[in-house]
């Protein structure tokens, strides 16, 4: 089994990862191999909405940055995850080019995320998480994924690094949705 985390923070080594880490310890500890994705180590173009994707290869025309090394990771991934610090109440565009792009691309290439398990976390200082939390949600959901819930929404509060280890209940929530992530897989793909 494989899970992918994409970290959309600009940022190495933030709140996001933070989280996202706690995520990669919960699934190496059931031997889940495990990879991250920083929008801070690589280059993703937003869509251009040509629809070239939709068209005989399903692929995607814009070329010369990291696009298909972060779809063919995700594609082969059976866990998806994916985490945003909150900007202006939303998203990064940094997460948002990404996921855009692998959206468009796998439904046009027979729907390759379909019930792929995974679902986002998000940080913010102080407000915008439901947005977020939600614009995220809403991209799993339209691309057919299963995502299992928590004790409370997949958020948690931080501004400077490191910050968003004090927000006990949301570390405490990240954890039981990484739980039930290894749960659900568990069902789905070994019974």
């Amino acid at each position: 089994m494989k899970a992918v985390l994409l970290c959309g923070s600009p940022r190495k080594n933030g709140n996001t990862e933070i989280l996202l880490n706690r995520c990669i310890d919960r699934f190496e500890q059931k031997n889940i191999a495990t990879s991250l994705i920083r929008c801070a180590d690589i280059e993703v173009k937003p869509c251009r909405a040509c629809e070239a994707c939709r068209a005989g290869n399903h692929k995607c025309s814009i070329t010369g940055d990291d696009f298909e090394m972060v779809y063919s990771s995700i594609c082969e991934a059976d866990i998806f995850v994916c985490g945003s610090p909150v900007y202006f109440g939303s998203a990064t565009p940094n997460i948002m080019a990404i996921l855009d792009r692998v959206g468009y691309v796998s439904r046009a290439d027979g729907f390759k995320l379909s019930r792929k398990i995974g679902g986002p976390l998000v940080v913010a200082r102080r407000a915008g998480h439901n947005f977020t939390y939600a614009q995220l949600l809403y991209w799993y959901m339209i691309n057919d994924m299963v995502v299992p819930g928590s004790r409370y929404w997949n958020v948690a509060f931080g501004r400077s690094a490191g910050e968003v280890s004090n927000d006990l209940e949301g570390c405490e929530n990240i954890d039981h949705f990484a739980d039930n992530l290894i749960w659900l897989a568990e069902k789905l793909f070994f019974e």
